[in-house]
């Protein structure tokens, strides 16, 4: 178990059909709820030495594919999971191809099903950065994600960005939530 609450996440992994929900801004920056398919993987890198740390990690790679898009994804992330047993530190640090870089953490027991990493702007450990557009026109304020193990071929997430756009007055909650079950 030198991965810890992140072990279970190795291998390929799919959405049955169109079973992704995303809510996010649309082209007039009004709100727009789209279906999606997914596909994420995990590949484990082993451990990681960082000085006196010792850090087992997981290249962690999705894209996704709108109901009624075309062929190439509407999204995607790279990046990777990082554990940290001894101090019970778990890490999700990742790049969106739109410029932004996010390192969403949080502790978690080893033997949890279910765990919750967070950012936040301005944080300087569980942080937010984007590039100068989104930080003027869609700033980023915080980023949440939950992990719920229902079984050993399947996942739920919940994800909850919340996002500041202009001439707005209220924060947009972007979410995003998928069932993903193991394919390899």
């Amino acid at each position: 178990m030198e991965y810890g609450p992140i072990e279970f996440l190795i291998g390929q992994w799919e959405s049955e059909g169109w079973s992704g929900e995303n809510k996010a801004p649309d082209p007039d920056r009004k709100e727009e709820n789209t279906r999606f398919r997914q596909i994420m993987e995990f590949i484990p890198i082993g451990l990681v030495e960082n000085h006196e740390q010792a850090l087992w990690v997981l290249r962690y790679s999705t894209a996704a594919w709108e109901k009624d898009g075309d062929e190439n994804p509407f999204h995607q992330e790279v990046g990777y999971f990082i554990w940290d047993n001894e101090n019970k530190q778990l890490l999700k640090s990742f790049i969106v191809p739109r410029g932004i870089a996010v390192n969403a953490g949080g502790t978690v027991d080893d033997s949890e099903s279910s765990f919750t990493l967070s950012a936040q702007l301005e944080n300087p450990v569980h942080g937010i950065s984007s590039n100068p557009f989104l930080d003027k026109e869609f700033r980023t304020l915080q980023y949440n994600i939950t992990f719920q193990k229902l079984d050993s071929n399947t996942f739920t997430y919940n994800e909850n960005t919340l996002i500041q756009i202009k001439g707005r007055e209220s924060v947009f909650e972007h979410t995003e939530k998928n069932v993903m079950k193991r394919v390899k």
